[in-house]
């Protein structure tokens, strides 16, 4: 579909992203009754489908896989931001905010999205194809980043409890920024090639021929859009996370809900592109969303956290639990077996909705 700057959708959602961070400024730090919640949260969904309208434009505009990279550092630039905030005012009880929140976030995104990615595929084209040589590479990734920050400090002993020694985290850190910078580097520039969607006869789709591509100019103005509402979006789920709070309470399940709706509603920009791209056949571009996102989750928070630890008091949880441990080994597991191939069907996605149910089971009834 051809995307033309005065079209009456790109006008609605140009002006959704400005009246999201009019109301977050509005909203900021206030307790909210319950008529403007539901306000926040009927503007946080519009802000949603806007940010997703904005990608992908630029997606269009600048090309695979760079417009996946545009909106999964965008969001993840804006959570890291997020969850700081939330531990300077947090305390001791923010112990174990980073960890939660990036657990949740490879979950959501290596099983939630990924599953859903290759089932819409699979129901409307039979299999899912997509590149093996990108797509095992960012699973490599992930699966280090994630074992090198989140499990690892489980079994070290030079701090008491799942925690890393100064040291430790400055080598996780800068591991972290070092992966994910190799693999921007290999993603863009060195091998473009293998994560960009592919055919079924596996030759490279390069662009979509079906699409008028859309202007420098409406280009720029919506990156501006995306920025501002990536920002609405993140600081909005903030402003109703204390309504959430408070449900989660009502029903008797663990604080730990709580984190994984926020990155639910934070995610959700990058799951309605992800499910887009894969109701069009482009299963890479799904894979490159989803893994993409975890990578930028794990390889931006460690570092930001690590930075932040210098003036931030309490200690800095990391290390899973023996649960979540095995949650994500089966995580690598089922995702390799899913990428060898490079073809998937409606059972590879089953299989990853199933470990994503579990990991929401486990989450309410630890």
């Amino acid at each position: 579909m051809p995307v033309h700057l005065r079209s009456p959708v790109l006008q609605w959602t140009t002006g959704v992203p400005v009246v999201a961070v009019v109301l977050l400024v509005l909203t900021w730090g206030r307790d909210l009754p319950g008529p403007l919640v539901a306000l926040v949260t009927l503007v946080l969904a519009a802000a949603v489908l806007s940010a997703v309208h904005h990608a992908e434009v630029i997606a269009h505009r600048v090309g695979e896989p760079f417009g996946s990279l545009v909106l999964a550092v965008a969001v993840t630039i804006i959570e890291v931001a997020l969850i700081v905030t939330l531990m300077a005012d947090g305390g001791d009880k923010s112990a174990t905010l980073a960890r939660d929140t990036v657990f949740a976030a490879v979950m959501i995104t290596c099983n939630g999205i990924v599953g859903l990615s290759l089932l819409v595929t699979s129901l409307r084209h039979g299999v899912a194809v997509f590149n093996p040589e990108g797509t095992g590479a960012a699973l490599a990734t992930v699966a280090t980043l994630a074992t090198l920050s989140l499990v690892v400090p489980t079994f070290t002993t030079s701090k008491p409890g799942p925690e890393f020694s100064t040291v430790q985290l400055t080598f996780a850190a800068l591991a972290s920024l070092v992966l994910y910078g190799l693999f921007v580097a290999t993603q863009t520039v060195r091998h473009r090639d293998y994560f960009l969607p592919i055919t079924r006869q596996g030759e490279v789709i390069a662009a979509d021929e079906h699409a008028e591509e859309p202007t420098t100019r409406t280009a720029v103005v919506s990156l501006c859009l995306l920025g501002l509402a990536l920002v609405g979006v993140v600081g909005l789920a903030k402003g109703v996370s204390p309504t959430i709070e408070s449900g989660v309470a009502a029903a008797g399940l663990p604080q730990a809900v709580v984190g994984v709706v926020i990155a639910l509603l934070v995610l959700l920009p990058e799951t309605i592109a992800a499910l887009r791209a894969a109701r069009r056949d482009r299963v890479q571009t799904s894979l490159n969303l989803a893994l993409g996102s975890a990578m930028a989750s794990i390889g931006l928070t460690i570092p930001a956290v690590a930075l932040a630890s210098v003036w931030l008091s309490g200690p800095l949880v990391l290390g899973l639990g023996a649960t979540h441990m095995v949650l994500l080994a089966l995580t690598v597991v089922v995702g390799s077996l899913t990428v060898v191939p490079g073809r998937a069907t409606l059972l590879q996605g089953g299989v990853h909705l199933v470990v994503f149910a579990a990991y929401l089971e486990l989450a309410a009834n630890p």
